[in-house]
């Protein structure tokens, strides 16, 4: 009897031996940067089973794991994959094709999720948004919000134009209907007590809602209205002036148009009653994707001219040919008008760390896409984030967060932002650590998204592809 019992435990320790997690990967000897603290583990492996992550631990004490492909990490920089959370797709149907390069733009630039705010191609991003879900299309995870809600007879393509309640509760109902993941406003002829309402009825729906801000509402208006994003900074630096109300009533009775605007809110502002501002966000859970690229692009458009860009090789004719209006139009300004456009680019971006410190969540989006020029789908992220240290002030960490964390927390996604077991499997690889020099995001070594493994080789293909179908449009 005792020689059966040593038996059977001899044989069941045999079994726990061999008993293995069967997952698809393993990446190994990797640096894993815990972007909440930033604190950095050193020598771990990450084990993916499906689009999720299913171990995060020591590689040296890796047991209990086989896995279809194992990737060698070599010490790499790991984290998070990286967020885009205001990009445009757009430029009509004939520019399908244009739209649809950005995906593999996205993906070899790290970023494995990106946020439209608001397309004229909707039924496409939608299409695009259920096979990059259902696995039959590569690129990065798109949360759209469908055509933006405006008034009648916007300047905007393809959007959702109201003018009363009913046509704004019919508004919504098309949308709910396309399944969009948070519903867009914007002021350029949508009244001031449609456009409340509309913010207050799509959070009664449950949907986060993004905006822009008319001028002739004030920032407690609007957030008390249930206003979740603020997109564009430069609605933040116009409500840290010392009595907002008084601003919007003057624009909105046409005493401050245009340039006057921008003069009264530099001569205005006031840092006691921006944070009371800011404060007043944070608490009311609005949180700002500021956008600075682009205001800096054209700030900056006498020194470059981006015109000679060599990710421009990536970017198709028909799109570039949307760049025009804007590009054309800050050309002709004159010595005066570059240097007041500079100062107010200066000005704004110096709110950022008031942002920061008063709780708002801040979240890292390019405006790129069609029609905003040379603010490129891909690399204009990791521009973006470098604008936000280096003009915003804010430290890598900060922006970082910004990006992985801020981002999802957008959606009340809690299966992203960091890399621990039961988040999803986007992963970036980086060969020099982010938090020492933000631009190290751009030295990417490999992505995961959704589970899937891109090295630099295939990450390369993914441009190549690109690069390979614009040349043959232009030729």
């Amino acid at each position: 009897m005792k020689k059966l019992i040593i038996g059977a435990t001899a044989l069941f320790a045999g079994f726990n031996v061999y008993a293995q997690t069967k997952a698809d990967i393993i990446i190994r000897h990797v640096q894993v940067i815990d972007v909440a603290s930033g604190k950095i583990k050193p020598d771990q492996a990450i084990v993916i089973k499906g689009k999720d992550i299913i171990a995060v631990k020591a590689d040296s004490k890796l047991s209990g794991y086989t896995a279809t492909q194992e990737f060698d990490g070599h010490q790499k920089y790991a984290m998070p994959g990286l967020w885009d959370m205001h990009m445009h797709f757009g430029g009509g149907d004939t520019l399908a094709d244009e739209n649809k390069n950005f995906l593999n733009l996205y993906l070899a630039h790290g970023i494995t999720t990106i946020r439209d705010c608001s397309a004229d191609i909707s039924d496409l991003v939608i299409k695009w948004r259920n096979e990059v879900n259902n696995g039959v299309l590569d690129g990065p995870t798109i949360f759209t919000s469908g055509p933006k809600l405006e008034g009648y007879k916007s300047i905007w393509l393809n959007d959702l134009e109201i003018g009363t309640s009913k046509e704004l509760q019919q508004a919504l109902d098309s949308l709910q209907k396309i399944k969009v993941d948070f519903v867009k406003v914007t002021d350029n002829t949508l009244k001031n007590d449609l456009y409340l309402e509309a913010l207050r009825e799509a959070r009664k729906r449950g949907w986060p809602v993004s905006a822009h801000i008319p001028y002739s509402l004030t920032m407690d208006q609007v957030t008390a209205a249930g206003l979740s994003a603020v997109e564009h900074l430069q609605y933040a630096w116009k409500a840290g002036v010392k009595d907002e109300a008084k601003l919007s009533a003057m624009i909105a009775s046409g005493e401050l148009k245009g340039k006057e605007i921008n003069k009264y809110i530099m001569a205005n502002f006031d840092t006691a009653t921006a944070m009371k501002t800011y404060r007043m966000m944070a608490a009311r859970g609005t949180a700002i994707t500021p956008t600075i690229t682009l205001p800096h692009l054209l700030a900056y458009l006498d020194v470059d001219n981006h015109q000679q860009d060599s990710y421009l090789q990536y970017i198709g004719s028909g799109l570039q040919g949307t760049y025009d209006w804007r590009v054309k139009r800050t050309m002709q300004d004159d010595s005066a008008a570059i240097s007041w456009r500079k100062e107010v680019y200066n000005k704004s971006t110096a709110i950022l760390p008031l942002l920061q410190r008063a709780g708002v969540k801040i979240m890292a989006g390019t405006d790129a896409g069609y029609l905003n020029s040379y603010d490129y789908p891909g690399i204009g992220l990791h521009q973006e984030l470098a604008l936000m240290v280096e003009f915003g002030k804010l430290t890598a960490l900060q922006v970082l967060q910004a990006s992985v964390i801020n981002s999802p927390a957008y959606f009340h996604k809690t299966n992203y932002g960091a890399l621990a077991s039961g988040k999803i499997a986007d992963i970036v690889l980086l060969d020099a650590n982010p938090l020492d020099d933000i631009t190290n995001t751009q030295k990417i070594n490999a992505v995961v998204s959704r589970g899937k493994l891109f090295d630099r080789k295939a990450l390369d293909g993914l441009l190549e592809q690109v690069k390979e179908k614009v040349a043959k449009e232009i030729h």
